[in-house]
């Protein structure tokens, strides 16, 4: 696993470094041997944006895109605030700009700070973000979070399987589609 994890400014755009252990807030993590010449820094687009506070969940959730090989950059962001400012460029991320927006991102509902749905009303509110594939995968089986994360404008919504092999295998089903068989608008 290949993360800017730690890193100071000045360590950061110089490549790949190796991580070990658990994933942190806000890790890029790229899927690619450690050792090849491949740049990367934190101005590069991310492809899946997951959106998730439990630790085990993210990581099963990294394991699963890693393992289908179905995505070069995630990101992981553990509370509805973080995100918030990722994807709208406040706070330490800085500016964004439009066309530097995920192809996928994977949010839960139950969220420290800001909750999901917050964070799903203001990405299909926005002119940028609206168009951005959102599932939810969360494990909520209320008729009321499914109504409202609909009404405002999810494109899937999945309650998260308690069996670990589901659970891999919902998150590689979801890569799958979303990242390879899905068509987006520009």
């Amino acid at each position: 696993m290949i993360a800017n994890q730690g890193l100071t400014g000045e360590q950061r755009g110089r490549g790949p470094v190796q991580a070990s252990g658990r994933m942190n807030r806000g890790d890029v993590v790229t899927f690619a041997p450690w050792h090849k010449e491949k740049r990367m820094t934190t101005s590069n687009i991310v492809e899946i944006l997951l959106i998730e506070d439990n630790p085990n969940d993210a990581e099963l959730a990294l394991r699963a895109l890693k393992k289908q090989g179905m995505a070069d950059k995630v990101r992981l962001l553990q509370d509805g605030a973080e995100a918030l400012d990722y994807i709208f460029g406040e706070g330490p991320e800085g500016e964004r700009k439009c066309n530097q927006r995920p192809k996928l991102i994977l949010l839960d509902l139950k969220l420290p700070k800001v909750d999901g749905l917050e964070v799903l009303r203001r990405l299909k509110a926005d002119e940028c973000t609206r168009l951005v594939p959102v599932v939810v995968m969360t494990s909520s089986q209320e008729e009321e979070d499914i109504m409202e994360s609909y009404r405002l404008g999810v494109n899937s919504y999945v309650v998260k399987p308690v069996d670990f092999d589901k659970f891999v295998q919902s998150v590689a089903d979801l890569g799958l589609y979303w990242l390879s068989l899905n068509k987006v608008p520009g």
